[in-house]
């Protein structure tokens, strides 16, 4: 008689020679189908650049000697320089928009939001057209009393030329889109992290520059560097204005020697430097902001 309450215990049965579980064989999951695509859009890949250097009529040699010339280069710093002006005038703009769709105020709710309704739903190109023929509606402008006699006035034709027509529309009508970027990134903070922070105190101003911004620019940075790179792009509207930015110098070029091919390549291969550098500041800087919130 067993003098434990334990259960007896069952005996099993030894395992068979060579059943121990070493013998067992991990076979990996084949995907024939993902061969089969990445050998296809290898091909292909190997096609276009084996048509890229092959083929005659792209003309390198052409785009060699007229991608670094100095009508290009100077193509090239104007359209950098209406980026920066529409990309800084526009986020200036498209950030006081933001916080007065997000005021307590009913008009400035709604003054904003004609605002973006208006310019998001005008095309550029009829933006740009518009203000560089203001001097047609409106031949002077003067600072005054409103509806009363004015003070001074100025000379429309010699206040808005073609280059302050097309950083004048660029950045208006970048305002519209950016306004949205900045509402939605404000909008995607923990409203409890300012009730806490108004609990303890902090005054409204410093909440929004140390605790809103900072986070909220996680969620606008990707938003807003895609914004800039099709800015940056669209520049080459202008050219309806005859400024010479990229597109239309190339244009005037190609229209001079008839090689159409090698002188888009030289844009294109100009628009693509420039977006990757632009892609690379987006990245430093977006991992900037990602401090504390990524491991």
């Amino acid at each position: 008689m067993a003098l434990t309450s334990d259960p007896p215990v069952e005996k099993t049965a030894p395992p068979p020679p060579g059943d121990d579980g070493t013998a067992l064989t991990v076979v990996p999951v084949r995907r024939p189908w993902r061969w089969a695509a990445v050998a296809a859009t290898a091909v292909v890949l190997v096609q276009f650049g084996h048509g890229l250097v092959t083929n005659p009529g792209w003309e390198w040699d052409v785009f060699a000697r007229y991608f670094a010339t100095d009508a290009i280069l100077r193509a090239v710093w104007v359209t950098l320089q209406l980026t920066f002006h529409g990309t800084v005038l526009g986020f200036a703009l498209g950030v006081v928009l933001a916080f007065m769709r997000l005021s307590d105020s009913p008009f400035l709710r709604a003054v904003a939001f004609g605002y973006v309704w208006a310019f998001r739903s005008i095309p550029l190109i009829v933006q740009l057209l518009f203000w560089f023929n203001l001097a047609y509606l409106y031949e002077e402008l003067s600072i005054g009393i409103p509806f009363g006699p004015g003070f001074y006035s100025f000379d429309t034709v010699g206040l808005v030329g073609a280059m302050s027509a097309a950083v004048l529309g660029l950045a208006l009508h970048q305002a519209a889109y950016a306004a949205e970027i900045v509402r939605g990134g404000i909008l995607a903070v923990d409203p409890g992290q300012l009730e806490a922070a108004a609990s303890l105190g902090i005054p409204r101003l410093r909440r929004l520059r140390r605790i809103v911004l900072p986070q909220a620019m996680r969620s606008i940075l990707p938003n807003a560097a895609n914004e800039i790179v099709s800015l940056f792009k669209g520049t080459s509207i202008v050219s309806v204005m005859a400024i010479g930015e990229l597109f239309y110098q190339v244009q005037v070029v190609y229209g001079r020697t008839g090689r159409v091919v090698p002188l888009l390549m030289v844009a294109t291969v100009w628009y693509v430097l420039l977006t990757t550098a632009l892609s690379v500041v987006q990245h430093y800087v977006e991992r900037h902001y990602a401090k504390g919130s990524t491991r």
